[in-house]
């Protein structure tokens, strides 16, 4: 009798095994590429469509109060997929540049786990070698997919096949990354109306108040929103996969952006146009469906959260906190504060920002420079129009006034409720002095315990202010050591909250 048990035990617990790797959960991060967070239609846009995106909030859960690490590209991501600061990222804390070969991402964990890992889009991650004789960690990815293919430059056009190549009966992570809404605009070329809708009409479409009132920003302003309807429908595309396979509710799905729209007082901003994300998640372990948060969160906050739901250790290097409970309680507090950075991107710059989900501080530490906004935004037509009123008037209003003022303050406060836009700085005021003391306290704490610096000298400007055209004799590969390495920072994980 124990011989025919044996057996049958054995088989039972193979199969338990299996079904729970079987059952373990998905993840797909749709991540879009400069869009900022009130530019869809459930963030309360009015003039972008973005039914895709709507449908899935409706669904899920909306964070109103979700922060960036950096409004830059490869610095953003290379922190959500490490879950850590960017200046504890060696390198990778400017623009273009590498991860310190030492961390690993969430990616590589999750291989480690099992999971089947891919990404299909913009790929801007990369890591350094490590040492020979050092054990590096797993790298991210299994396989790398095209970001363009005929017909689509978007970034999307391999999603779906990403989706279809998973293998059989592994759980997977996939990084899906669009090239909607970088500049310059692609979308308009290969706008396909019977899937997309009509284009956005640059009559009616509702400006920003950092951007003149002209032709030429509307067209431009209408061209973006035709972007991010194409990033929609792609979403709504995986979206649609994952019910009609049936894996709909055994995944996560994260919406995000890596930072705010390509335009003035935007990208490369600490204020809420370039910081603030909208965040969208999906999945099967929410009790918290159809609703928004309000509760304060960073986007160093979704790797801890993926290894929580996937049942593996968080990495001693992640420095964020999981969102697990804010998923099943939208009033649940995951972190006091928020912490950003501007590092060099195109232009020589250092600034740090803190956010206790009412009030914002920034810390200026290259007040002598304007923050213009990056290479691609200052070439637009919108900055330019700004340009020319500037040229034709004395009257700009202060948040356009802003786009240009060299120096600036050093110390930066406003309160978001009151003041969305961030126009009247409060630093300074006596009613405020409690306020601005405790949140400039919290910065410096924050930056000693993380290892962050002031390098004497920054990486210099690559790009001509004031039109954006390359500036002779630099090159692209001219770097100069970033914040943070002085101290070591890439191999300090403490978070400084």
């Amino acid at each position: 009798m124990k011989r025919l048990l044996l057996p049958l035990l054995f088989a039972a617990l193979t199969f338990s095994t299996a079904s729970a790797a079987t059952n373990r959960p998905n993840f797909i991060i749709l991540i879009s590429d400069d869009v900022s967070h009130d530019d869809l239609g459930c963030y309360g846009s009015l003039s972008a469509r973005t039914p895709a995106i709507d449908s899935l909030a409706a669904s899920g859960l909306r964070f109103n109060q979700a922060y960036l690490l950096a409004s830059s590209c490869s610095p953003s991501r290379s922190s959500i997929i490490s879950g850590r600061y960017p200046h504890n990222l060696g390198q990778a804390a400017e623009l273009h540049r590498p991860i310190s070969g030492h961390l690993p991402s969430i990616a590589g964990l999750l291989r480690d786990a099992g999971y089947h890992t891919a990404l299909a889009g913009k790929n801007h991650l990369s890591w350094t070698p490590v040492p020979e004789g050092t054990t590096k960690p797993t790298p991210a990815f299994v396989k790398i997919y095209d970001a363009k293919v005929d017909g689509n430059s978007g970034g999307h056009g391999n999603w779906i096949k990403a989706l279809e190549e998973c293998p059989s009966g592994s759980p997977f992570f996939l990084w899906l990354a669009a090239l909607d809404a970088h500049r310059s605009w692609d979308g308009d070329e290969e706008w396909d109306a019977a899937r997309f809708g009509p284009k956005h009409d640059p009559a009616t479409v509702i400006l920003p108040p950092a951007l003149a009132d002209t032709p030429a920003t509307r067209a431009d302003f209408a061209s973006y929103l035709n972007e991010i309807t194409r990033f929609d429908h792609f979403v709504g595309r995986v979206v649609e996969w994952l019910k009609q396979k049936g894996q709909f509710e055994n995944t996560y799905v994260f919406v995000l952006a890596d930072n705010g729209r390509s335009f003035p007082r935007a990208k490369t901003r600490l204020h809420d146009d370039g910081m603030k994300t909208h965040l969208i998640v999906n999945g099967p372990g929410m009790t918290a469906k159809g609703r928004a948060s309000d509760s304060l969160v960073s986007v160093i906050d979704i790797a801890p959260t993926v290894a929580e739901f996937a049942g593996i250790k968080k990495s001693a290097t992640f420095q964020g906190r999981s969102l697990a409970g804010v998923l099943k309680d939208p009033a649940a507090t995951v972190r006091p504060l928020a912490f950003s950075e501007h590092n060099w991107h195109d232009y020589e710059a250092h600034g740090r920002a803190v956010r206790d989900g009412r009030f914002l501080f920034i810390r200026n530490f290259r007040p002598k420079l304007a923050w213009q906004g990056p290479a691609d935004s200052v070439r637009s037509p919108s900055h330019q129009a700004l340009r020319k009123a500037r040229a034709e008037s004395q009257t700009l209003p202060p948040i356009q006034q802003d786009v240009f003022l060299a120096p600036r303050p050093e110390a930066e406060l406003y309160d978001t409720r009151a003041d969305p836009h961030q126009i009247s700085n409060l630093a300074g005021k006596p009613e405020f002095a409690a306020i601005e003391k405790r949140l400039s306290a919290a910065l410096e704490r924050w930056m000693d315990q993380t290892g962050d610096s002031v390098p004497d000298q920054i990486s210099p400007d690559m790009f001509n202010r004031e039109t954006g055209a390359p500036l002779p004799g630099r090159r692209a590969d001219t770097y100069l050591a970033p914040a943070g390495a002085s101290r070591g920072a890439d191999r300090i994980n403490a978070d400084g909250l």
